[in-house]
This record gives C-alpha cells, structure tokens and sequence, in this order.
C-alpha cells in the first residue's frame, strides 16, 4: 500500500528491495571506490585496479557484481573490457555522497567516525 506523503508516493517493496540491494553493493568502500572511479571516466579493469590499489582478480569480480546490478556497464575494445557509469543518476548519488562526507572529513571528522559504526 502506497502512502502519499507531501509530492511523494512510497515505492513499492520490490523498488525498495532493488535500492537496497544496490546501496548494499555500494557498502563495500571497493565497489564504491570503483563506482567513484567511473563517474570520473571510463576505464580497463587494469588501471581500475592500478587506481583503487586492488588485485586484478579481485577487481574484476567487483565489477562483475556491479555490472550485473546495472551500476556499471561495459563494452569491448579490441582485447579489452572498458567499463563505465552510464546512469546519471548513479553518478550524482556517489558523487553528492562521498563529496558531502569529505567535505565533514575536512571541516570535523566526529560525524563521519559516528556513521562507520552507523551500518547495519
């Protein structure tokens, strides 16, 4: 049942449970570090893993979960796998928050510290 609070109708339990399960593949600081990565550019999973400090292997099955979320996507070029965000959205959402969470980081670092105990 859809409750019409203010201009906003409630989503529906599936739409929620899709959010839900992409912010959980976004949980992990290196599937969110990749996404990041992405909203900055397209990429090969070989600098991806060069920039996010990350094992080749480890990488690619990061970006395979992801990409199977419909968070990334991919196509190829000649013997590589170029990944990239091509939902603008799903930029603004890491950008406005891993911006806005630097921003605190820069200023006062005690809210941040509050919210990684904050999960769950």
């Amino acid at each position: 049942m859809a409750a019409d609070i203010g201009a906003f109708e409630d989503p529906s339990a599936e739409v929620l449970a899709e959010a839900a399960a992409a912010f959980g593949l976004l949980a992990s600081s290196a599937r969110l570090h990749l996404v990041w990565a992405l909203a900055q550019g397209e990429s090969d999973v070989t600098h991806l893993a060069d920039r996010v400090g990350g094992a080749l292997p480890a990488v690619s099955q990061h970006l395979a979960k992801l990409k199977l979320a419909g968070l990334v996507r991919s196509r190829r070029e000649g013997r590589r796998q170029i990944y990239y965000v091509d939902d603008p959205d799903v930029v603004t959402v890491v950008r406005v928050m891993v911006g806005q969470l630097a921003a605190r980081a820069d200023g006062s670092s005690a809210p941040v510290r509050a919210l990684r105990g904050a999960g769950g």
